[in-house]
């Protein structure tokens, strides 16, 4: 498995990409990668906005003041901490509370990244909801629709374009930021597979792998960027209608 020194740079990504069963990991690394992604994607986006909502909601309950308390320290103890601490801890933590050696560290992973990911995504959504000019909520009201009703129908279908391309941005960081995920156990990912492939200890060994599951993720960026613009475009020509 390993990769010969005296070869050149391009003939160690020419056996990767030649041989079957580098071929294997390395989709094997991105399924894992992607469903990773897209679970704490879909993690951050719901926490988020359910954290967003709390802050934003006006409310002299004592119940939702001692919510938005809590929602702010959230934001700041998962946005002040590093992402790979936060794996650490959550990670030792379930295998601490459960003990089960086998537990899913995928399942650990998703929450994980999911988490911190939703402390991003709650500031974007909270801002891209309070840019929305307070005329169109006092509108709303004013036509007798309640206030979950206004946010819902007026204020927060605006809020959408102006979040979009923070959401967007965050998601980009949220995949690349699954990369250390092998660092807390044996997760088949991309990067754990480029190190899999490199197989021994000397360091230029990794420089072949790296170099390819760096292009895998360049690749997932730029077709995510895309998508997102596409996403603004669509939603700029609503606006010229």
């Amino acid at each position: 498995m390993f990769f010969n020194l005296n070869a050149n740079f391009f003939e160690n990504i020419g056996k990767i990409f030649t041989t079957p069963t580098y071929l294997t990991w390395l989709l094997r690394g991105l399924g894992t990668t992607l469903l990773l992604s897209l679970g704490a994607t879909l993690v951050g986006l719901i926490l988020g906005t359910l954290v967003a909502v709390v802050k934003i909601l006006p409310s002299k309950n004592p119940v939702i003041k001692v919510l938005r308390v809590i929602a702010n320290v959230y934001t700041a103890i998962f946005r002040g901490t590093p992402m790979a601490l936060q794996l650490f801890i959550m990670v030792f933590a379930v295998l601490a509370i459960f003990a089960v050696p086998q537990f899913p560290l995928e399942l650990v992973a998703i929450a994980a990244f999911g988490i911190n990911s939703g402390a991003y995504v709650s500031e974007s959504i909270r801002a891209g909801i309070q840019s929305v000019d307070i005329g169109q909520m006092e509108a709303g009201r004013s036509l007798g629709l309640s206030y979950g009703k206004t946010m819902w129908k007026i204020v927060i279908p605006q809020a959408i374009k102006n979040v979009i391309p923070a959401v967007g941005n965050e998601i980009i960081a949220l995949i690349k930021e699954t990369s250390i995920v092998s660092m807390v156990g044996e997760i088949k990912d991309l990067t754990f597979m480029a190190q899999l492939m490199a197989g021994g200890d000397r360091l230029a060994d990794y420089l072949a792998p790296m170099t390819v599951v760096a292009i895998f993720y360049l690749g997932i960026v730029c077709l995510l960027t895309l998508a997102i613009k596409l996403i603004e475009r669509r939603l700029r020509q609503s606006d010229k209608r």
